[in-house]
């Protein structure tokens, strides 16, 4: 493989991620998903769904062609969000799944495990090993798995939804939907029917080339689109979601594009008020509202390592009546009633609701919150001194006259009273990220000067 090959694409516990054709092959998405079919202990088929860009019907087929090559019945789902296929794998009790997406990255493979739940770090180290160590089983011909089809999934999952909303009071909420021409049109388009809901979709169409837009959930992408249509359709609310539907940002009833930071703290003022778990856990990049949320409730937040993997490894420290709600400031959210799965659609759900039970507009809701204000920037990792800078830093901002509490589990977060700083090199991506934020007013000039130092490194 080529070095362009290696760095267009991206190995980790998240998952496997590249650029379809210089580091994403249909060669490499076929022999990881042989290495998964190895890796998956319980005998069972394994459950698989795609969204619908180009590329990934071209990896669909690969990944067909190793599951079925040794010998994994398929349940194949077509077209559909990632949400549906884990939900799908717990019902049917399948062995494991995988979803072909892209969400806020590039084209990207996604590993369950028998309960639909996200790998652990354990678990995706073994199967990268898995991988590495070419360790498959080709079967004969006489053993070749079967694809199977699965025409329910999606109504089964609406079923789910369904018991856990009152939807005859949500109905009453006029949304606004920009679905980035990824999934969850199929979702939502269901819901009108089956369901009586009157969801008002924009960018419905699924592309395979052509999207509307970057399926970015993200303030900013927001305010594109959908945020300037809220109040000229007089709506309650506006949601964009990602091409696979597990992540989402919002625009309240005034057209205010509001941060995707949001989205897990008016979802942890929902699942802490009805208890009975009081844990929030969250990564060291989210916003510190969701401090004061937890705060107002009684509850308490453990920050953890960015990432998939490190959620699933704290979650599976605790009982899940314990655990509120888990989930980061971009947008994905998990709650303990659906196993833990990032789902844009019940977290869309569920701030209807807070805003139903509240019996507010979600602008008041909203400005009811203490200010924060959070700036987020990436710089291109290129250099090998962002060790040695991240020491440095630590050294500074923990000395002086106003010293700073460090955290270095994951990059580097230094935090005071009011404002806090988080630099890290990201898994998914060859960037480092700087985060910086404050109560109030902006922290622009800190933001300014790290980022600045980032690039010198």
């Amino acid at each position: 493989m080529s070095t362009h090959s290696i760095r267009a694409l991206r190995v980790s516990p998240a998952g496997v991620r590249g650029i379809v054709g210089t580091g994403l092959t249909a060669t490499i998405a076929l022999e990881f998903c042989a290495a998964f079919a190895a890796f998956l202990e319980p005998a069972g088929p394994v459950v698989l769904g795609r969204d619908a860009r180009a590329s990934s019907r071209m990896l669909r087929e690969a990944a067909l062609a190793a599951l079925m090559a040794t010998g994994r019945d398929v349940v194949d789902l077509g077209i559909t969000s990632t949400p549906i296929v884990q939900q799908t794998i717990r019902r049917r009790r399948a062995a494991g799944g995988l979803s072909i997406g892209a969400s806020h990255n590039p084209s990207e493979l996604k590993f369950f495990g028998p309960h639909g739940r996200y790998l652990s770090s354990t678990e995706a180290g073994e199967l990268l090993d898995f991988y590495h160590l070419r360790r498959t089983a080709y079967v004969p011909w006489q053993s070749l798995g079967k694809r199977l089809e699965e025409p329910t999934a999606l109504d089964a999952y609406l079923d789910e939804l369904a018991d856990a909303y009152d939807f005859a009071a949500l109905r009453r909420f006029k949304v606004v939907v920009d679905c980035s021409s990824g999934t969850s049109s199929i979702v939502l388009r269901r819901l009108n029917e089956r369901h009586g809901f009157a969801f008002i979709l924009i960018n419905q169409q699924l592309e395979a080339v052509a999207f509307a837009h970057v399926p970015a959930t993200t303030a900013r992408m927001v305010g594109l689109q959908l945020a300037p249509l809220i109040q000229p359709l007089n709506a309650d609310a506006g949601f964009l979601f990602d091409g696979d539907s597990d992540r989402v940002a919002l625009a309240d009833d005034t057209g205010r594009a509001l941060s995707e930071e949001l989205v897990l703290p008016l979802v942890a003022d929902l699942q802490l008020s009805h208890g009975p778990g009081h844990l929030v856990i969250t990564n060291l990049s989210t916003t510190a509202l969701i401090d004061e949320i937890a705060n107002r409730h009684h509850g308490r937040v453990l920050r953890i390592p960015v990432g998939r993997a490190a959620a699933m490894d704290a979650l599976a420290a605790y009982k899940p009546e314990q655990v509120a709600v888990a989930g980061e400031g971009t947008g994905a959210v998990m709650m303990p009633r659906f196993r833990f799965v990032y789902d844009g659609i019940a977290s869309m759900l569920s701030v209807l609701t807070l805003m139903h039970e509240r019996n507010r507009p979600l602008s008041a809701i909203v400005d009811d919150y203490p200010k924060f204000t959070i700036l987020k920037g990436e710089v291109p990792l290129s250099s090998p001194r962002i060790p040695r800078l991240l020491a440095e830093l630590r050294e500074r901002y923990t000395s002086g006259d106003a010293p700073g509490t460090a955290n270095n589990v994951d990059g580097l977060r230094i935090d005071w009273p009011d404002r806090w700083f988080h630099v890290r090199v990201s898994q998914t991506e060859p960037i480092v990220r700087v985060i910086c934020e404050q109560r109030g007013a902006s922290p622009r000039e800190l933001f300014e000067t790290l980022t600045e130092e980032v690039r010198r490194a």
